[in-house]
């Protein structure tokens, strides 16, 4: 008998945390002219779910592809330029969106000329949310729960003030079926043009290393514009079945949002124990059942 999506989401289940809701999309390419906003897409289908699928849990990192699409709407409204400076000498918004600054983890000075180093950094998103309050006139969480949560019913989702890297990067807490629907709006775009949604999802700065945290360097170290782009990368937070296409981010809190646009499939999953070895094991066997179970335009490895 053929594997369905709830037997690979039984391994949840079996996931060494106290509470944990996954969720497993069905999705297709976006359509549409590649000019305007998408006119009409296929339905998108949750495929299957697992645990505490409305308790909200943290969202840590995750928030940053939320906060990604909050600019990259400000860029289509006129607002904001992706090419208009941000941050260090040099680096534009392009650059505080894929991480290519050169802006130290935290912010600070710059540790490395922008499109140099591959530098993860919390301060270049707190940036953006300020120079985006600045040029929209409008405080940053409006403008986020005005121009994101809201048109993507994310109606349980919240901005935390408090959190640790700042509320723009790390800031949203909710529960798994609205970070279903922040990565169905990242496999098929309703808030931004087609052609704003392929640039979000190439790479950016291509050809620079960098250190993936929790993980290791990578040369190159892939990333779109707000998204982390596998590439080749290995060891990695989903599986080794997953094309190198795939997009998504990964969150301190035991967060994750991944799209594969190969196999058109997306998974999300939250709990409450914070990412570790747990999770470098168990979401890599989570991705590969799901792949196994749904995919059926996933081309062999």
């Amino acid at each position: 008998m053929a594997a369905t999506p709830h037997d690979a989401l039984d391994q949840v289940a079996g996931w060494p945390v106290g509470q944990a809701a996954v969720a497993v999309l069905r999705v297709e390419p976006p359509v549409g002219d590649g000019v305007g906003p998408v006119a009409t897409v296929a339905p998108v289908a949750t495929v299957g779910t697992a645990g505490a699928v409305g308790h909200p849990f943290p969202w840590a990192s995750v928030t940053k592809p939320a906060t990604a699409l909050a600019i990259l709407v400000a860029v289509e409204e006129g607002t904001l330029s992706l090419d208009e400076p941000a941050g260090p000498p040099g680096s534009t918004v392009r650059h505080l969106l894929a991480h290519a600054s050169g802006l130290g983890p935290e912010g600070g000075g710059a540790l490395a000329a922008p499109g140099a180093r591959r530098i993860y950094s919390n301060g270049g998103y707190r940036m953006l949310a300020e120079l985006l309050a600045d040029q929209a006139g409008l405080p940053f969480d409006e403008y986020l729960q005005e121009g994101v949560l809201d048109p993507l019913g994310m109606t349980a989702t919240r901005l935390d003030h408090g959190a640790r890297g700042g509320a723009a990067a790390a800031g949203l807490v909710g529960p798994v079926v609205d970070l279903a629907a922040l990565a169905a709006e990242w496999a098929q775009p309703t808030l931004v043009s087609p052609a704003t949604h392929r640039s979000a999802v190439s790479v950016q700065f291509p050809g620079i290393a960098g250190v993936l945290p929790g993980f290791q360097r990578f040369d190159p170290c892939d990333w779109g514009l707000g998204v982390e782009i596998r590439g080749a990368k290995q060891p990695h937070w989903t599986g080794p079945a997953n094309s190198p296409a795939t997009f998504g981010h990964f969150g301190r809190s035991g967060s994750f949002l991944w799209v594969d646009p190969v196999a058109g499939l997306a998974c999300v999953g939250l709990s409450d124990r914070p990412f570790g070895p747990w999770a470098a094991r168990a979401w890599p066997v989570l991705a590969d059942a799901v792949l196994s179970s749904l995919s059926d335009r996933h081309p062999p490895r």
